[in-house]
């Protein structure tokens, strides 16, 4: 399925610039969302020197921000009516006690991973649903489960897996799918911007056999689309550990999170 128009957001690293290369030989138009410009301008000249035709729009945007985030709204509503995919990749994590955590920092994971991923959606669908189109958006294996440690990042990729099937059922009728992608850990430098000041480069506690590699996602992800499937779990680790937590009784899935070993809490300001 081809598409003139592909829209990502958090595109100055990880899946999204992962993404973006991907794709960018296979569309007319490519929107790249991110707060740091200078890499988004330079994705776009290695992108538009490497494919001939290609048009790359610079959207510098805190999705944080709530006046940024309604402005690009309006911005991406009034691009050009075409046949467009829209990427919502964009995300911030945390690791710790939610105890300790930063008021700010939970409002910033809200308003990127929850707001950012509603609104800007909504404001692409008049275009999807007349022009046709497509919607990935980055949800996680930890939207599954309760996690202690990531408590608001899980809530809110619980919440992007729900949206996104709710979506799947209400889009069906004007031929837009809509993929919710539920990775577990992936070398994104999800991990750095999850640190909390004072921990270490090892702090955030994944296994290392339980990544998986940037592009089998990506290309995972877009032959998932391409099948019409609504929920995509990259690998063969992922849906094993997928099934388990839809199929455990929810007391014993507690007990083992219960288990699962902790993060020292940092209280009163103790490194």
């Amino acid at each position: 399925m081809s598409y003139q128009q592909v829209i990502i957001t958090g595109a100055s690293s990880g899946f999204g610039m992962a993404f973006a290369r991907r794709l960018a030989g296979e569309c007319k138009r490519m929107v790249l969302v991110a707060r740091r410009r200078e890499v988004l301008e330079n994705l776009g000249s290695e992108l538009t020197a490497a494919n001939s035709g290609l048009e790359v729009l610079v959207k510098q945007c805190d999705l944080a921000d709530e006046t940024a985030r309604e402005a690009l709204g309006r911005e991406l509503a009034a691009l050009p009516a075409t046949r467009t995919l829209l990427i919502n990749n964009a995300g911030l994590g945390d690791h710790g006690d939610f105890l300790t955590s930063e008021a700010e920092r939970n409002r910033s994971m809200v308003a990127v991973n929850v707001a950012a991923v509603t609104e800007l959606t909504h404001a692409m669908l008049p275009m999807l649903t007349e022009q046709g189109g497509a919607i990935i958006n980055i949800a996680s294996l930890a939207g599954d489960i309760p996690i202690a440690d990531f408590a608001v990042y899980a809530a809110s990729k619980a919440y992007v897996t729900s949206f996104s099937e709710a979506l799947n059922l209400e889009l069906a009728e004007y031929g837009v799918p809509v993929l919710a992608v539920c990775p577990g850990p992936v070398h994104t430098g999800f991990g750095d911007v999850s640190r909390r000041p004072g921990d270490g480069a090892d702090s955030v506690p994944f296994k290392k056999w339980f990544y998986t590699p940037i592009p089998a996602v990506v290309e995972g992800s877009l032959r998932a689309l391409a099948c019409g499937y609504a929920r995509y779990y990259p690998s063969t680790r992922i849906r094993i550990a997928a099934w388990f937590i839809r199929n455990l009784p929810l007391p014993l899935m507690r007990a083992i999170m219960g288990m699962r070993p902790r993060k020292p809490a940092n209280k009163g300001g103790e490194a």
